[in-house]
């Protein structure tokens, strides 16, 4: 069984994130999904409004179809060492250096890293302006 594994803050839940488990869990027959922890991403994004608890946010992923298997991360870099799967599923704008170090590690661990490409038109940073707005 090929186990595919991915991660982000998936505050508010949105076609885009939708499509990224669709897509990643096409590439084998087990989704994990981890869901950053609520205080990590306020640390770190002090102006990041979260709508979401991270158990909240754990349930809604867990809701969807494609998605197998759910667990929260604190930092990316470690998660990758803690999680059982063989490819790596990231965004385009996932770069900064925890996630260099996790994609590092995949590859010397032989783990396959995929770059699976935003759904076009949508943000959850866009999503969340607009509705300020309405």
């Amino acid at each position: 069984m090929k186990k595919v594994f991915t991660v982000g803050v998936y505050d508010l839940l949105h076609i885009g994130h939708v499509e990224l488990f669709r897509k990643a869990r096409a590439l084998g027959d087990y989704l994990i999904v981890a869901v950053q922890d609520s205080e990590v991403v306020k640390a770190f994004k002090p102006e990041a409004q979260l709508l979401y608890t991270t158990e909240e946010r754990c349930y809604m992923a867990r809701a969807i179809r494609y998605v197998d298997e759910v667990v929260v991360y604190r930092d990316v870099k470690d998660i990758v060492k803690e999680v059982d799967f063989d490819i790596f599923v990231k965004g385009p704008d996932q770069q900064h250096a925890g996630f260099q170090e996790a994609v590092r590690w995949c590859e010397q661990q032989g783990r396959q890293v995929v770059t699976l490409q935003r759904t076009e038109g949508i943000s959850t940073s866009e999503l969340k302006e607009l509705i300020k707005h309405l």
